[in-house]
């Protein structure tokens, strides 16, 4: 049973925004063929929200593995996971942005959590990976790494 898992699926207004390839098509293509227009508008919307749900990473936490998207790292090379918000995500995902970071992040999910690397071999200083539930995600890191796991804490 992993200490954490979740997927960033895109919010509802992605799929809404997305319905807008549709009359787009038809705009385009309906001095052609009307039908090619709305043919080809559902075809794009549907190829769209499909990729968008497939490319959705998964952020998870378990045995002693933190996994964001298709990497993963030995929670042993981490330190204190630090959840953020509002403004002070913004700042972590825009002025204070190492360009040496692994990013996780999805314009539609704000808040983050930034997790330092602590091997000395490792050139990448932090994760910053965007979660809806930071608080918990921050403490299943935090809590994975002590002795025994955050289970037996319970």
């Amino acid at each position: 049973m992993p200490d954490y898992h979740e997927k960033l699926w895109p919010t509802p207004w992605i799929y809404l925004a997305t319905l807008l390839l549709v009359p787009a098509s038809i705009l385009v293509l309906a001095p052609v063929s009307m039908p090619a227009g709305i043919a080809t508008g559902v075809i794009l919307y549907l190829a769209v929200v499909g990729s968008l749900t497939i490319t959705s990473p998964v952020v998870e936490v378990q045995e002693g593995m933190l996994r964001a998207g298709r990497a993963e790292i030995s929670l042993a090379h981490t330190g204190e996971a630090i959840p953020s918000f509002d403004a002070d995500a913004r700042v972590e995902r825009g002025t204070g942005l190492d360009a040496r970071a692994f990013l996780v992040i999805r314009g539609w999910v704000r808040p983050v959590v930034r997790v330092p690397i602590t091997d000395p071999a490792d050139p990448t200083p932090y994760w910053l990976i965007s979660t809806r539930r930071p608080n918990e995600l921050a403490a299943a890191i935090n809590g994975s790494r002590r002795p025994g796991g955050a289970e037996r804490d319970v």
